[in-house]
């Protein structure tokens, strides 16, 4: 059934876009229209803002245990939904159905408790000398946000922003707005006070530039590519705004000579093949001693083999398509070149069986990767696993550190303190130690071109904030 929205959300309320042409959203299984959503203006824009900045003072003079209730009655609104929300982004995402409600559904709904529970009891001031030193709310926030995690990527701004006490307005990716929608659906029908959320679809260059540098916006949060990345700091300098940039990586899985092989292989396979590989903190590299080489390709091998292409609703399925044809293009052509600039094909690739309606890639590994190369070097945002033989922890250091990004990594060995080591010394923003567990309180962001600022916990209550000194 087709979703056919015409309206924002402005200052509280549903408010029909003025025309123009609807932005189509389509299902990347069937290739069909599956909804279609306004294309919003930069005047749609300023009212939005306007909106955001006349509830500002408000807001941020609430409470925050009342600040606290309204996130909590968002939660509950969220969770009554969460079956929704996990078959639209299976819809208009193509994230298997098991995946997008543990992960599409579930990991936001954990983030939003944890700021529910920040914003009742936020970090008390600090006295410094004579100085009374006091966070408060930054202002009028511009969320722009990407289509491989709709809601999440969503909730990790909007969440702590509300709980420091700013105002927000939301321009989500046309790609998969559609969840957005349930969002704020839920958002009404939590009884936010006018004003402190609204939301306005349409394009990046339209909307989002619109956003970005709109004197009225004192902060904007992305999530999204480095070259959007660095247009979006641009815009926000030219006023002298902050920015918070969550943006790409090339992740490495290094795999130590003493460490469980086939834990360590199977859970990098699965973290690289993850919504189809399309996840900024994807470990996309896997670094093995060279002693342990060939029997970590015959295990991604394997694993590889047992990742079933398909319908995201059909619970056999383990990977979906990529989000568009575009998407599909450009990872196909990743592996081509990666296979012309000397990678060894070991499983998958362009000539892999795949459905032949949707907008699908094999899931691949390519070994004896160039560290140099561009299979190594740039993100490829697929399902595409490049392989690459290292002697010893210094040369995995040195490998995994040549990249321009620095988002995440992982270290496996058998000695804990040994593979503490190797991750101390990565430059990048996290480091999982033998699979351990994604953890939702911790600061999440990059090092050099993977971002600025930092996501989730009190590290990511604070990127919303200004920091004031009392002298007394």
């Amino acid at each position: 059934m087709e979703s056919v929205r015409t309206d924002f959300y402005l200052d509280g309320r549903w408010v029909r876009a003025a025309g123009g042409q609807p932005l189509e959203v389509h299902n990347p299984t069937t290739e069909e229209v599956i909804g279609t959503v306004p294309a919003g203006t930069a005047e749609d824009v300023d009212r939005a803002v306007a909106a955001a900045r006349a509830a500002f003072e408000g807001w941020a003079a609430t409470d925050p245990a009342d600040r606290a209730a309204h996130l909590d009655r968002l939660h509950a609104a969220l969770t009554a939904r969460a079956d929704d929300i996990a078959h639209t982004v299976a819809g208009e995402l193509g994230t298997p159905l098991k995946v997008a409600t543990r992960v599409q559904a579930g990991l936001p709904l954990t983030v939003l408790r944890s700021f529910v529970d920040l914003a009742a009891h936020p970090p008390a001031p600090q006295t410094v000398g004579n100085s009374l030193v006091v966070r408060e709310p930054v202002g009028v926030v511009g969320a722009i946000t990407p289509w491989n995690y709709p809601l999440h990527q969503v909730v990790a701004k909007l969440a702590p922003a509300l709980a420091a006490g700013c105002t927000l307005v939301l321009k989500p990716s046309e790609l998969t707005p559609l969840t957005a929608y349930l969002l704020f659906d839920a958002i009404d029908e939590a009884g936010l006070p006018p004003g402190v959320v609204n939301l306005v679809t349409g394009t990046g260059p339209v909307v989002g530039e619109a956003l970005a540098g709109h004197p009225g916006v004192d902060l904007v949060s992305f999530t999204g590519s480095t070259a959007t990345g660095r247009r979006i700091t641009h815009l926000a300098a030219d006023r002298i705004a902050r920015v918070s940039l969550e943006l790409g990586g090339k992740s490495a899985n290094v795999i130590l000579d003493d460490a469980d092989l086939a834990s360590a292989v199977k859970v990098g396979v699965g973290n690289a093949f993850l919504n189809s590989g399309q996840t900024c903190t994807a470990w996309t590299r896997m670094l093995v001693h060279r002693d342990r080489y060939d029997e970590a390709l015959d295990l991604a091998a394997k694993a590889t083999d047992g990742y079933q292409l398909g319908d995201p609703l059909d619970p056999a399925t383990r990977l979906g398509p990529l989000v568009s044809a575009a998407q599909r293009d450009r990872v196909r052509d990743h592996i081509t070149r990666g296979l012309a600039d000397g990678g060894r094909l070991v499983a998958g690739g362009p000539d892999a069986p795949v459905p032949q309606r949707g907008w699908f890639v094999a899931p691949t590994v390519i070994a004896d990767v160039d560290p140099d190369s561009a299979l190594a070097q740039e993100e490829v945002f697929g399902p595409v696993l490049a392989v690459i033989p290292v002697d010893d922890d210094d040369h995995a250091v040195r490998v995994a550190n040549n990249s321009r990004y620095g988002l995440a990594g992982a270290v496996w060995s058998g000695d804990e303190e040994r593979a503490l080591r190797v991750a101390r010394r990565l430059r990048t923003g996290a480091v999982d130690i033998n699979g351990a567990p994604f953890n939702p309180l911790a600061p999440f962001g990059g090092y050099k071109q993977s971002g600025v600022g930092r996501e989730l916990g009190v590290h990511g209550l604070e990127e919303f904030c200004e920091v004031k000194a009392i002298q007394r």
